[in-house]
C-alpha cells in the first residue's frame, strides 16, 4: 500500500506543479482557452486523444472487453475511422478557417463561418456543452471514485471529491496550458499502462493462441465479433452503434479546440500519425486487457474494474501504484479538458460576446477559472449519486455533443450551401434527438417493430428505452444532418462562404499520400 500512496502522491505533485508553471503563462483569454496557438503537434495529437480517450477507455472499454469479447473491438474501429477522418480529411481546414477568422473557440468559428450577428449560435452552443459536459465530467469523477475504491480501497465517495479537487486546482490555475502539458503526461502514461497490462495478462494465460482456447471453454460467443447469434439484426444494429462512436470524432468541440492551438499547418501531418497509431495501440490494448481479465479473474461482481483486479493479480505492488496514476491520468486528462471548454462557453461566448463585449481579458480569466470550479461542483453533485456505469454515462454525452456539433462542423467546412439558420436548427434536433431517443420510453416513439427484432431479450419490453434497441448518436446524428441540409437548402448561402472554402482548398495538402 505505501508504495501505491507515494507513487500516487508524487503524480498529483507532478499535475499540481503544472498548474502552477503554466499559470505563469496564462496572461490572456487566448492563453486560457487555446495556449495562444503556440503548441507544437505531439502536444496536440496526445492532448486530442487522451482527452478523447478518457476514464472510459481504461474502465469502460477494458470492462466491454471482459463483458463482450471480441464485440468490443467495433468499438476500436470506429474510433479509428473517427480519428482518420479527422485528422486527415477535416483538420487543415478547420485550422485554416479558424486562423483566418482569428477564432479562439468553436462558437467564435461558427459566428464568423456564417455572419451569425445575432449570437443564436453562440447561445445554443453554450446550452448543449453545459448540460452535456456536466453529464460527462460527472461520468469522469464517477470514475476516479471507482478508481480508488478498486486500487486502494478508499470509499467511492472520498474518491470523486480527491479526483474533483486536483482537476479544479491545476485546470483553474493553468487554463488550456496546464490542460495541455497536463495531458500529454497522462496520455503517456496511459499508453503506457495499455501496453504493460494485456502483454503481462497474455505471458500469464500462455499466449494469443492459449487466450482464444481458454475464452471459447468459457463461453465461444467471446471470440465472436457479433456475440451470441451471430450477424442478427440485434448483432448489426449492436455493432453500427459501435462504429457510430467514432463519429463524434468529426467536430466535437473538446477535440476540435485543439486544432485552433496547433502553432501552424505544418504540425497536422505528424500529428494525425502520432494520433491515429495511438488509438490503435491503446484501443486493442483495452479490448485484450478485458479479455485477459475474463480468463485469469473469473466473474467480478463489476465488470468496469477489470483493470485494477487484473494490475493486482499480475504485477507487483509499485507497479501498480503507476497503474492508479495511469487510470487517473485518462478521467483527469478528459474532465480537465471539458472544464475549461465548458468555461470557455459560459464566460466569454455567452457571457462577453452576447452581454458584455467590453470586459477585458484579466476580468474574463478570473471569471473563467470561478465557472470551472461551479461547473466542477455541479459535475460532483451528479458523480456522488448512484450511476456510476461509467461506460453508458459517457456514450450517452458523447453523442450529445457529438450530434449538435458534428454535422454542422463537418458540413461547414466543405458544403459553402451551409447556412446560419441550417446549422441553428440542425445543433437543436441533435441536442433534442439524443435526450428524447436515452429517455423516451420505446413505445412511445412508434418503435413496435424494432422491439420485436433489437430487444435485448433478458429485458422487460416495458422498461425499454429507445436508447435501449440504438445507440442515440445514430438517430440524432442522422436527423441533424438531414436537418442541416433540407434548411440551408431553404435559405439564402452565406456571403462570404465562397471565398472562404476556396481560401481554405490552397492551404490543404493530401495527407492520404
Amino acid at each position: 500500500m505505501i508504495w501505491k500512496v507515494t507513487i500516487l502522491v508524487l503524480y498529483l505533485i507532478a499535475l499540481a506543479a503544472i498548474g502552477v508553471i503554466a499559470s505563469r503563462k496564462v496572461t490572456s483569454i487566448s492563453d486560457y482557452f487555446v495556449g495562444g496557438k503556440k503548441l507544437g503537434y505531439w502536444l496536440v495529437s496526445f492532448s486530442s486523444r487522451a482527452t478523447g480517450e478518457s476514464g472510459w477507455l481504461l474502465l469502460g472499454l477494458t470492462g466491454m472487453g471482459y463483458l463482450i469479447g471480441a464485440q468490443a473491438l467495433w468499438i476500436v474501429m470506429g474510433e479509428m475511422f473517427g480519428v482518420t477522418v479527422c485528422w486527415v480529411v477535416m483538420t487543415q481546414r478547420f485550422k485554416s478557417l479558424t486562423d483566418r477568422y482569428d477564432s479562439i473557440t468553436i462558437p467564435d468559428y461558427l459566428e464568423s463561418r456564417f455572419g451569425d450577428v445575432g449570437h443564436a449560435l453562440r447561445i445554443v452552443s453554450a446550452v448543449v456543452l453545459a448540460v452535456f459536459v456536466t453529464a460527462y465530467v460527472s461520468a469522469q469523477f464517477n470514475a476516479a471514485g471507482k478508481a480508488f475504491e478498486g486500487f486502494l480501497d478508499i470509499p467511492y465517495q472520498y474518491g470523486v471529491v480527491l479526483g474533483l479537487v486536483v482537476v479544479a486546482f491545476y485546470s483553474v490555475a493553468g487554463g488550456f496550458v496546464a490542460v495541455a502539458w497536463s495531458d500529454l503526461l497522462q496520455g503517456v502514461l496511459m499508453l503506457l499502462g495499455l501496453v504493460v497490462v494485456p502483454v503481462a495478462g497474455l505471458i500469464a494465460i500462455g499466449g494469443v493462441d492459449a487466450l482464444g482456447t481458454r475464452l471459447e471453454a468459457i463461453d465461444p460467443n467471446l471470440l465472436s465479433v457479433f456475440g451470441a447469434g451471430g450477424a442478427n439484426a440485434r448483432n448489426v444494429v449492436a455493432a453500427l452503434g459501435s462504429l457510430a462512436i467514432g463519429w463524434a470524432y468529426l467536430g466535437s468541440p473538446q477535440l476540435f479546440v485543439r486544432f485552433i492551438s496547433i502553432k501552424d499547418q505544418g504540425e497536422i501531418p505528424r500529428g494525425a500519425l502520432v494520433a491515429v497509431l495511438y488509438t490503435a495501440l491503446v484501443g486493442l490494448g483495452a479490448v485484450v486487457t478485458g479479455m485477459c481479465g475474463r480468463v485469469l479473474l473469473g466473474e467480478l461482481a463489476d465488470h468496469e474494474l477489470v483493470l485494477p483486479e487484473l494490475s493486482e493479480a499480475l504485477l507487483p505492488t509499485f507497479a501498480v501504484g503507476f497503474l492508479v496514476a495511469i487510470v487517473l491520468a485518462a478521467i483527469m486528462s478528459t474532465a480537465d479538458s471539458l472544464l475549461v471548454l465548458a468555461a470557455s462557453a459560459l464566460v466569454r461566448d455567452l457571457w462577453q460576446k452576447v452581454f458584455r463585449p467590453e470586459t477585458p481579458d484579466a476580468a474574463l480569466t478570473k471569471a473563467s477559472r470561478w465557472m470551472t470550479i461551479a461547473l466542477s461542483l455541479l459535475a460532483l453533485a451528479f458523480a456522488l449519486t448512484e450511476s456510476r456505469v461509467v461506460f453508458f454515462f459517457v456514450l450517452f454525452a458523447w453523442a450529445g455533443i457529438g450530434s449538435a456539433f458534428c454535422p454542422v462542423i463537418f458540413l461547414s467546412l466543405f458544403w459553402r450551401r451551409l447556412t446560419r439558420q441550417g446549422s441553428l436548427a440542425a445543433m437543436i434536433t441533435g441536442f433534442v434527438v439524443t435526450i428524447v431517443w436515452k429517455l423516451a420510453p420505446a413505445t412511445w416513439l412508434g418503435l413496435g417493430p424494432l422491439i420485436d427484432t433489437l430487444a435485448p431479450p433478458d429485458k422487460p419490453v416495458a422498461e425499454l428505452v429507445a436508447g435501449d434497441l440504438v445507440y442515440e448518436m445514430i438517430p440524432a446524428f442522422v436527423a441533424a444532418t438531414l436537418v442541416a441540409v433540407i434548411v440551408s437548402l431553404l435559405t439564402p448561402e452565406p456571403a462570404n462562404a465562397a471565398a472562404d472554402l476556396e481560401a481554405t482548398r490552397a492551404e490543404v495538402v493530401d495527407l492520404w499520400r
